[in-house]
């Protein structure tokens, strides 16, 4: 009984009879595409897609069966009608990236198995011809761009020996750039970050050139400024969040300021983060690094004692006008945004002033033009009479010096 059911089984698993009627379907439909697109609509009712997908799919692609690493099979069973025979234009593509499309929309079981051989694929890269491999390219890209295979299919091209040889890279620009020109570059970007690719990029190199630099080369000169742009802004992203969690654990540990400072300097140097930038880190690590009162009357006096403890770490990245404003900015924003805060600001910036940090001409440019519209009612209302203060200050210490002259 065994050995009856191991041979069925044998004999309903043998693709031949499959392959060849797809084959000869195909040698029929030829060249025209939506006639191919009717025959395996028409096929599916009769032949069984479910079981011989990986069959259908290599078929479509490469004329036959795929042995391991992309050649194809030693049988005689294969068509000249396929993906890899085509024109290598991007309207051909297009056109055949429509095939399996309405193939996947009308046999839904389908689509696992499409996004898997699409992974298996990539992994042969390197058994398929420069020409193969820019249409595959293309292919890939319009599918990703209709949503027909995930971008998580991206995660073969990190195949080291793919990697090693640069047959990953230059496979990408191919397909990113098959990709944009379906969608934009925001529409990439929002597929790659739904399955953690965006973070992933770097991997299409091998170890020792995975930089920003590199990276933002290789694409830049290959035509996708935009690829790069968004990678380096990823990295900056990341490089940020890290940052900002690591002064914030400094700050909690109660390291030296001198030590806190000597770090922020070296990562600006490192990370060619600006000064504006990392101030604004600065500020969100210091008023992260507390657990806050509960009570509105007692908090801002326990970020004023916060405030005055860490001012000269406030100083050391506010020497520009430009990075003091920002500073009075964020400050703004965060006491907006902490209700209880609201009461706060004004006490905030009179202490970050006597602290040297905040200068006259930057408090009274953001009085006047400089400021955002959060909450700023309230803010220019509680700041008027200071302002007032500072400008008597100001003639009076100019009329002091005429009078000098």
């Amino acid at each position: 009984n065994c050995i009856i059911s191991s041979r069925d089984e044998k004999e309903r698993f043998d693709p031949s009879q499959f392959q060849e009627s797809i084959v000869q379907g195909l040698n029929q439909t030829g060249t025209d595409l939506e006639a191919v697109a009717k025959f395996l609509d028409a096929s599916g009712a009769k032949l069984d897609y479910r079981r011989y997908a990986e069959t259908l799919f290599d078929i479509l692609v490469a004329g036959g069966m795929l042995a391991p690493g992309g050649t194809l099979s030693d049988d005689l069973t294969r068509t000249e009608y396929c993906l890899f025979t085509a024109s290598e234009d991007l309207e051909t593509m297009q056109a055949y990236a429509q095939v399996f499309n309405k193939l996947i929309r009308r046999y839904k079981y389908l689509e696992k198995g499409f996004e898997e051989e699409i992974k298996k694929l990539l992994l042969f890269l390197k058994g398929f011809t420069e020409s193969e491999r820019n249409k595959l390219a293309m292919l890939t890209g319009i599918l990703l761009a209709n949503g027909n295979i995930s971008a998580s299919i991206l995660s073969s091209l990190f195949n080291e020996n793919l990697v090693k040889e640069g047959v990953s890279a230059a496979f990408a620009v191919k397909l990113f750039k098959s990709w944009i020109n379906e969608k934009d570059i925001n529409s990439v970007a929002a597929s790659l970050r739904k399955v953690g690719m965006d973070n992933r990029l770097m991997e299409l190199f091998p170890a020792n050139k995975r930089s920003c630099e590199h990276f933002s080369k290789y694409f830049t000169d290959a035509g996708l400024k935009e690829l790069s742009d968004f990678a380096r802004n990823q990295q900056s992203i990341g490089a940020r969040k890290e940052l900002q969690k690591e002064l914030q654990e400094q700050m909690s540990r109660g390291e030296t300021l001198k030590d806190i400072i000597a770090y922020v300097r070296e990562e600006m140097k490192k990370t060619s983060i600006s000064e504006q930038t990392m101030i604004g880190i600065v500020w969100t690590s210091v008023m992260s690094s507390v657990e806050w009162n509960k009570k509105e009357e007692l908090v801002t006096e326990q970020a004023i004692k916060l405030l005055k403890q860490y001012s000269p770490l406030l100083k050391a990245f506010t020497s520009q006008g430009l990075s003091e404003l920002t500073l009075l900015l964020k400050i703004q924003e965060y006491c907006y945004d902490n209700i209880h805060f609201m009461k706060a600001f004004q006490k905030i910036v009179v202490l970050l002033y006597k602290a040297d940090v905040l200068s006259e001409e930057v408090i009274l440019k953001w009085y006047t033009e400089g400021h955002v519209a959060k909450g700023k009612s309230v803010f220019l209302e509680q700041m008027k009479k200071f302002v007032e203060w500072l400008k008597n200050a100001e003639e009076e210490s100019e009329s002091e010096e005429e009078e000098a002259d």
